[in-house]
Order: C-alpha cells, then structure tokens, then sequence
C-alpha cells in the first residue's frame, strides 16, 4: 500500500466487481458502512456523454466515530463521510485508494480530534491491508 499526502493506494489484481464488493466487505470488518455510491462513470457518460472506465466513489462511515467528531466540531460534517475509490486499470487491475484522515483534518486546527483521526486513519489502513494486493514493480537498476 502506498501513502501519499492525502491518502493510500493500493492495486488489486481482483476485477473492478470484486474489488468493489472486497472494499465493502473490508470496511465493514473496521465498524464502517458505505452510505453513499457514486458511479461516476455512469454520470459522466450520463451528463457528458464522456466515456470512461468503471470508477465509483464510495462513502463509508463509522458511526460511533462519526459522532464523536461531529459532537466535537458540529463542521466536520464538511469533511464526512470518508471517500474511499475503486476504478478499473487497463491492465485489468483495479486501483483503491483511502482518503488519509489524519491528512485531511489538518484542516479543522482541533487537537483534540487528532487521536481520532490517527484512529480513523488506522482502521481505514487495515480495512485496505485485507484486499489482496499486486506486487509492485521491481526498481530499476
């Protein structure tokens, strides 16, 4: 899994379906349910008539965490839910990637929420540790 600013990215050699249903099943281990489903290559085609491969932004939430953090800051509702994406690779490989809350809550200048967002963080992480993963490519010498 690889981490970058604002979140983690992982390739999967499972097709886009299954990867689609492995990254809820693995939310779900973590306490998260995915509340919201967005299909953008179906709206893209939809409004724009673009085509693209299958991408769908999905929105998963932990309740109990979720209302910690809104009981604290009513405004975080801003940044809620925590978007997770799953798209199609030609390669016939899927990518998924996290948003990193911890990155995304240097946004709110809280520190009292920064334990939960390293907790939100972790989950997020080990929900996406469960998803088989392909090797990365091997350095250049």
């Amino acid at each position: 899994m690889q981490h970058h600013a604002y979140g983690f990215t992982l390739a999967t050699p499972l097709g886009y379906g299954a990867a689609v249903e492995a990254v809820a099943a693995a939310l779900k281990t973590e306490g998260f349910g995915v509340l919201t489903t967005i299909d953008v290559q179906a709206t893209l085609k939809q409004k724009l008539g673009a085509d693209m491969p299958p991408y769908v932004i999905l929105g998963a939430c932990n309740p109990p965490l979720a209302h910690r953090a809104l009981t604290a800051e009513p405004e975080i509702g801003l940044l809620l839910p925590c978007n997770v994406i799953v798209y199609a690779n030609a390669d016939a490989t899927t990518t998924i990637s996290a948003i990193d809350p911890e990155a995304q809550f240097t946004l709110v200048q809280r520190p009292e929420l920064a334990d939960l967002a390293r907790d939100v963080s972790a989950r997020l992480q080990r929900a996406l540790s469960r998803i088989p993963a392909t090797e990365p490519a091997p350095a250049s010498a």
